[in-house]
């Protein structure tokens, strides 16, 4: 097993197991001591630790995974499952926000729009994509992009990874809760088939920005709420260190989601988070991501509406002593 380069501090156990493993290592080779059944062991009491920890992870756990430096972004999936991808730039109004990207693609051979929220992998690359978290423009891009898919027919499909919208002085005052409320709007009106993947996190109304679909797609280790753990917690318990309890009590994760008919389906991920694995996690996404474009254009027109609008019109319904409410 490799040495982990980045561990989580419930993944602790695992760096003082390794270390171990290592001193052993190294001690067989400046001694000329075998050690082999020790390591043996080691490595057996290794792959036990890993197993126990990642089989019964806790909400707050998950969020952490799906803010891992190391997980798949969403370009590395574009790049994965595409070909061709041609990145469209600009919202023709003011600026190109690089937190979001998007452009025209080939999907197992059929021509899809991508629409995607970006992270960066190092400091510069952060400051260039605003460490995920897109501005209005970036919004306004999204629908352009969308708009240009539903005049030539293309199905699009969305990559949610975001904190939430940028909520800086300069975004409010270009106005961006109103560039997410029209995306929402013209989105439940999308004339071509739709599908959202939420890749790692899902915050707010910037996630949603680019989420009102006709299915919406999970991976395991995501979530998607409607605020953060963090800012839960700073508001009901006035203490950003409950963020453990208030991402139990969001419900933000993605089985929880799934239970509640948020989102279609949960994607499977590799052992211990996709970072491990970027190729089987994309893998499995393409699996998902075939199954649903396959239902989904085979609709009409007609039927794609009805149906993306009852899914919505049907969030949040509940049943209390046998009387149901919306």
């Amino acid at each position: 097993m490799d040495k982990p380069t980045y561990l989580l501090e419930f993944e602790k156990p695992l760096r003082e197991l390794s270390n171990q493993l290592d001193l052993l290592r190294q001690q067989s080779l400046e001694n000329n001591v075998d050690v082999a059944k020790e390591i043996a062991s080691i490595e057996r009491k290794i792959e036990s630790t890993r197993r126990e920890i990642y089989s019964d992870l806790s909400p707050w756990q998950k969020v952490q995974l799906a803010r891992h430096p190391k997980r798949p972004y969403a370009l590395d999936y574009v790049n994965a499952l595409c070909e061709n991808f041609q990145e469209l730039h600009g919202d023709r109004q003011f600026n190109d926000d690089r937190a979001l990207i998007g452009g025209t693609a080939f999907f197992q051979g059929r021509s899809v729009m991508i629409v995607a929220q970006q992270k960066g992998r190092d400091t510069k690359e952060n400051i260039l994509r605003n460490f995920g978290m897109p501005q209005p423009e970036g919004y306004r891009k999204a629908l352009r992009l969308m708009k240009l898919a539903e005049k030539f027919g293309l199905p699009v499909i969305t990559f949610i990874d975001t904190p939430g919208a940028f909520p800086g002085i300069e975004s409010e005052a270009r106005h961006v809760s109103e560039a997410i409320a029209v995306n929402l709007r013209e989105m439940a009106m999308l004339k071509v088939p739709s599908i959202a993947v939420v890749v790692g996190e899902g915050g707010s109304g910037g996630a949603l920005g680019i989420g009102v679909t006709d299915r919406v797609l999970i991976f395991e280790n995501s979530y998607y709420s409607v605020i953060s753990p963090e800012g839960c917690a700073a508001i009901l318990w006035k203490d950003r260190a409950a963020a453990p309890k208030a991402a139990e009590a969001l419900k933000l994760n993605a089985d929880h989601l799934e239970k509640l008919g948020v989102v279609d389906e949960v994607v499977p991920e590799p052992f211990g988070g996709a970072h491990n694995d970027h190729a089987a996690a994309a893998e499995s996404l393409k699996k998902a991501l075939l199954k649903h474009l396959n239902e989904l254009t085979k609709l009409d027109e007609e039927k794609l509406l009805d149906s993306r609008y009852n899914r919505y019109r049907h969030l949040g319904v509940y049943e209390e002593a046998g009387v149901a409410h919306a």
